[in-house]
């Protein structure tokens, strides 16, 4: 009897007990500042007490609701907690308590469990976080935004809790390039964040980083909605790890790509189970539901004392297992167990609710892996998730249908654009005419065809707007802003925007532009070069300086090879007395001055009265005279067009000579792409003076002054057509376009795109643009004048360097003459007995007795000779 008496008796303990002895109680504190962790605290421990019915002790919840800003309050709460001899803390969750409570327990050396963010926990602590680090998920979101290839991107803040936080994306500004906005989100007088966003609103970034609290991102994306940039045309990444728990429905169907991330999957089925179990207990205790899905602090805290309890049951079935101790927090007293268990749970490994869970030698987690998702219009899905050990992002995107034709129309057809235009010539213009015209009717000009042209194409209505203040759109660096017709289109005040606008890099990262409609380039305009003034000697222009000196010196060689041929050759010896059979000399005609007058004859074409008499001499002299007549006529065609034909000249040729030079200063248009171009000239920047409001006032300039004026090769065309005194100057100095501006991401960007493509190779573009620039508003002036050419007779200017080389000629003939009767009267007075003043006087007497025709000899002469 006694024996089925104490059977009765331990099957009754363990049926109520779960285990044979009583159960040693481990009592575990926390200090939280949420109801849904008390919640969940008490539910897990209930749950691992449940799964423990044959373990040889069991845990004992014993939290604290204190404040997330009240130190005095929190540490109030843990020193009760050591006083009752818990073997752990976890919480508080706030960074503004949490430093505080971690010197308590690392001095009592009671292992702390965190689960919010913190980057200073050291490895010989007592300290566990298995929150994962945020230099990790920074690091994510720098990988992020270099694969979506941003160039420029919003960075919007809480406080200065979340700049550190987000602090290492200045990666992207210092090693990529990417242009980095920081705009904290400060209340305004009405307590909203609306006037910050409506700042957002006017600046051509549609990229946003958005970090902050899930106090307040709930309103921060409802006000964004308010203010018009929750839209089609905005991209927002989220880099609260909660995103998923708040309602995205409002923004779903609005168009906006909003990018998030998590770090565990709400539909999971053990965490729906865990999070049914909360909400049960919250409804039994609190009668209310703060949260709809489980936030990571509330799943990191539930893995937390899963692994708290693998530990510690490992630690109580070994030699000596865990004793219990009462502390204060004003003796010096610790916890000999502290350390080992913390040590415990940071050198294992642990699959939870949050997946794999490891931590490396300094303490913090790593190996986690996040889940990549976008808000679709069928909802929150995954798209990819990033390895945080391989740093490697997967791309898992899913299938997502698009949607009803009725929710969203993508389609071009029959929609009405707000087209924005400026009134510049030819490409905009009011209509000149003297009866009353209103809507599109009142303008002309390019641009307007060209809207016209794909308005039949693709059927769409449009209504013209013009930009009043005439400015295409520059972007100031000081405000961040964008003006004229880009800010118009990037505020939606315009749908499209068409005029001279220029295409570059810096406007394309506002707005999206179509294929060019027109090709272009910097080129520069002035006056139109002047003909050269002819030179006096431009009759030697036909034959350049090495022809004419190897001319002379043919003269010269072949001069003497006649010579030498004439002495050489027996036919060239002559009787002078042909009376005479057996004379007593002959003589030769081709002496060397013969010699240099028959040659000097047969180049001016003129022949002499000489003439060769052998083979050699003659051939000689036939080959001088086919020289002769090659190298005439060249002469005499080559110099009829350089008699006729003006030499045009300009002061420089390209830009390159503009800018080397001092005396012709040049300039650009304020504020235009061609400043931009030139953003980096020192010339620029040293000369405002010379740069121009409008084009108007550079054209005006480079006909009234000394000024070169720099614009695009399209208006200097339109230019040259009706100002007849002003040209073009070199080629392109770039190669460039003109497009139609919308909206970022606009859907109907490619079907005009493929219209102006088309219009182009109808050729419909270049007809447009020879209507525009050559025959309406006086165009064609300038060309038609161009072609009229009528011969003009030769003026002196043209040939009085012959007339005076005819001159040069008969005065050093005259001279030669002077010099030939000096000598030979110096010669004559060397045997005659006269002095050489009276023989000079004789001859000029007679010389001036021009009526005597017979010079008398001289006896002396006579007989001397």
């Amino acid at each position: 009897m006694n024996s089925y008496f104490w059977i009765f008796i331990i099957s009754t303990i363990h049926s109520n007990t779960g285990y044979l002895f009583p159960k040693t109680q481990y009592r575990i504190g926390g200090a939280f500042s949420d109801v849904f962790h008390q919640a969940a605290f008490q539910v897990v421990i209930q749950q691992i007490n449940e799964m423990n019915w044959n373990e040889s002790f069991e845990l004992v919840p014993d939290s604290y609701n204190v404040s997330c800003y009240n130190i005095l309050d929190t540490r109030r709460a843990v020193c009760t907690l050591l006083n009752r001899g818990v073997v752990g803390i976890f919480g508080p969750s706030s960074p503004y308590t949490s430093n505080y409570i971690q010197s308590i327990c690392d001095n009592k050396e009671i292992p702390q469990i965190e689960t919010h963010y913190d980057s200073k926990v050291d490895r010989n602590k007592c300290v566990v976080n298995l929150h994962p680090h945020p230099n990790e998920i920074i690091e994510f979101f720098v990988h992020l935004v270099k694969s979506y290839n941003w160039n420029s991107i919003i960075i919007l803040f809480e406080d200065n809790e979340s700049l550190k936080r987000i602090a290492p994306v200045l990666e992207l500004n210092i090693e990529y390039g990417v242009q980095l906005i920081f705009r904290e989100l400060d209340k305004d007088s009405s307590g909203s964040f609306r006037e910050v966003l409506s700042n957002i609103k006017n600046m051509p970034e549609y990229n946003i980083l958005l970090e902050c609290s899930m106090d307040i991102l709930e309103e921060v994306l409802r006000q964004a909605q308010q203010v018009g940039i929750m839209n089609e045309y905005y991209n927002y990444i989220i880099t609260n790890l909660d995103l998923a728990t708040i309602n995205l429905e409002p923004y779903q169907y609005g168009g906006t790509n909003i990018t998030g991330i998590r770090l565990f999957d709400h539909e999971d089925s053990k965490v729906m189970e865990m999070q049914k179990r909360i909400l049960d207990m919250l409804k039994l205790t609190e009668n209310q539901n703060n949260h709809e899905k489980l936030r990571i602090s509330t799943a990191l805290l539930i893995d937390g004392i899963n692994m708290f309890n693998e530990v510690l049951k490992e630690l109580v079935k070994s030699p000596g297992g865990i004793q219990v101790q009462s502390l204060g927090c004003e003796d010096t007293e610790s916890w000999k167990y502290g350390y080992t268990i913390a040590n415990q749970i940071k050198g294992r490994e642990y699959y939870g609710l949050t997946r794999k869970i490891e931590f490396n030698f300094e303490g913090f987690r790593r190996n986690f892996k996040l889940d990549l998702i976008e808000l679709t219009n069928k909802g929150v899905l995954k798209v990819g998730q990033w390895d945080s050990s391989k740093k490697v992002l997967v791309a898992m995107r899913p299938y997502v249908p698009p949607l009803e034709e009725t929710e969203i129309e993508y389609t071009i057809f029959n929609k009405t654009f707000k087209i924005l235009i400026v009134l510049t010539a030819p490409y905009a213009m009011l209509k000149k005419t003297t009866a009353q015209l209103i809507g599109n009717d009142r303008f002309e000009g390019f641009c307007i065809d060209v809207i016209q042209e794909l308005s039949a194409l693709l059927g769409f209505n449009y209504t013209f707007i013009v930009q009043e203040d005439g400015k295409n759109g520059n972007f100031n660096r000081s405000t961040h802003q964008w003006d004229g017709v880009i800010r118009q289109i990037i505020i939606g005040n315009a749908d499209l925007g068409i005029t001279d606008l220029t295409i570059t890099s810096e406007r394309e990262n506002a707005v999206d532009f179509t294929m060019p409609f027109m090709n272009l380039g910097i080129s520069i305009l002035y006056k139109k070069p002047e003909p050269m003034p002819p030179s006096l000697f431009m009759f030697l222009s036909p034959f350049s300086t090495g022809v004419w000196l190897m001319l002379g010196v043919a003269y010269i060689l072949v001069s003497i090879a006649i010579f030498i041929m004439g002495r050489l050759s027996p036919s060239e010896w002559n009787n002078p007395f042909p009376c005479l059979e057996d004379p007593d000399y002959f003589v030769n005609q081709f002496t060397i001055k013969n010699s240099l007058w028959f040659t000097i004859g047969g180049l001016l074409q003129q022949g002499s009265e000489l003439a060769p008499i052998s083979i050699s001499t003659r051939t000689a002299s036939g080959f001088w005279w086919f020289f002769v007549l090659i190298i005439v006529s060249s002469y005499t065609a080559n110099l009829a067009a350089f008699l006729t034909v003006e030499t045009l000249v300009t002061p420089f040729k390209n830009i390159d000579e503009l800018a080397t030079q001092s005396e012709i200063k040049y300039g650009a248009k304020i504020q235009g792409a061609t400043e931009s171009f030139f953003r980096v000239s020192n010339y620029m920047k040293e000369h405002p003076n010379e740069m121009t409001n409008e084009n108007e006032e550079g054209i005006r300039r480079v006909e009234c002054e000394n000024y070169a004026f720099l614009m695009e090769s399209t208006t200097i065309e339109y230019v040259i057509e009706r100002h007849c005194s002003l040209a073009q100057v070199g080629g392109l100095l770039d190669d460039k376009g003109y497009g139609i501006a919308m909206k970022k991401d606009s859907f109907y960007r490619n079907e005009l795109s493929t219209a102006v493509i088309k219009l182009q190779e109808t050729g419909i573009l270049t007809k447009l643009k020879i209507k525009w620039w050559k025959e309406k508003t006086e165009g064609g002036t300038c060309s038609a004048k161009s072609e009229i050419s009528e011969a003009e007779a030769l003026d002196l200017k043209n040939v009085g360097g012959v007339f005076l080389v005819l001159f040069v000629g008969a005065i050093l003939a005259f001279f030669g003459s002077f010099i030939e009767m000096l000598a030979t009267i110096y010669q004559r007075t060397k045997t005659l007995s006269g002095t050489f003043v009276h023989e000079i006087k004789e001859e000029l007497n007679f010389f001036i007795q021009f009526k005597r025709n017979i010079k008398e000899v001289n006896s002396n002469e006579h007989n001397d000779n």
